[in-house]
């Protein structure tokens, strides 16, 4: 071979190992209030807004935010991070979903010290966070309000899921008139299945349910801890089972001052565990229909309800 089809060959596959360079997607990028969807999103030329960076940053990789900003809507289809400090990183929409996530079946995906705001009265936010699949999803630090259908909402979710929600406020969502607009939805769809843990979480102000969780199209496992389920227009927590079996687990959780029952369990699939929770001030305080069971650990305060109920059995502390 002659040496000028040796340059030649060389001058071409260096152009093509450059070119993969300029087109390759980044592990780390950055969003500014300041910048630039056509920018590289770098930390020095940063994007403006979390679908233009999301687009170049590489499948479990994380975009961080350096200042404040409102960086919008995103639709998540791959493992990523996106974090930032709770008072800078406003996800702000009107009349859509904040974050779609529709990731594998396998991904694992962190959203964390975000603020996710449905803007506006006439045409606010639909769902804060929508889930329709990912494998393992971590909301951590991040504050949710303003959605009309949902603050989280696992309700077309097709895959089992494993979702920890941490250290998170979700506040005045759920404005329609039905109980499966709640603050959190845990409502799997047909072949999905939900394991939940909630810890550390507030739901105020839902105009329906505080947490919703329905068995219909799929199993539900869900524990809650140190929490406050508290001020909706309807019912605290209501757990409602259809042909899969949906278990709740209360530890340490103020169910307070909601317009309808604090707990609600429903359908003979339908159970919720208590210990060591206050359930007060509320028109009733546990109420089953249908089957539903509520059992008590015997060291629960259930008192100053208008109508306090009681559990449908007891179990030992062991």
């Amino acid at each position: 071979m002659s040496r000028s089809c040796l340059r030649l060959i060389v001058v071409v596959l260096f152009g093509l190992f450059a070119s993969g360079l300029v087109h390759a997607q980044a592990t780390r990028t950055w969003v500014s209030g300041v910048g630039d969807d056509a920018n590289p999103c770098s930390r020095t030329a940063p994007c403006k807004t979390f679908a233009g960076a999301i687009s170049k940053t590489a499948a479990g990789g994380t975009i961080d935010v350096l200042d404040p900003g409102g960086f919008g809507a995103v639709t998540i289809t791959k493992s990523i991070t996106i974090e930032a400090d709770g008072s800078i990183g406003s996800a702000g929409v009107s009349n859509t979903n904040g974050i779609n996530v529709n990731a594998g079946a396998t991904d694992i995906v962190t959203l964390r010290g975000l603020k996710i705001v449905g803007l506006g009265s006439a045409a606010p936010g639909l769902k804060g966070i929508s889930v329709s699949q990912v494998g393992s999803l971590v909301i951590e630090g991040v504050q949710i309000e303003n959605f009309t259908t949902g603050g989280i909402d696992l309700s077309l979710l097709t895959s089992a899921a494993t979702v920890n929600v941490r250290d998170t406020v979700v506040r005045n969502c759920g404005g329609t008139a039905t109980s499966i607009n709640a603050g959190i939805v845990i409502r799997p769809a047909v072949g999905g299945s939900a394991n939940v843990n909630l810890e550390r979480v507030q739901v105020f102000s839902s105009v329906q349910s505080g947490l919703y969780l329905d068995g219909t199209s799929g199993p539900v496992s869900v524990n809650v801890r140190n929490s406050v389920i508290s001020t909706t227009a309807g019912d605290g927590i209501v757990v409602t089972s259809g042909p899969f079996a949906t278990q709740l687990m209360l530890d340490d959780v103020l169910v307070s001052e909601n317009a309808q029952a604090g707990l609600l369990a429903t359908g003979s699939g339908a159970l919720i565990r208590v210990s060591n929770s206050t359930i007060s001030g509320n028109l009733q305080g546990i109420q089953t229909t249908t089957g539903g069971q509520v059992i008590s650990f015997g060291n629960n305060r259930i008192r100053g309800n208008v109508t306090d109920g009681a559990p449908t059995g007891t179990a030992p502390l062991q």
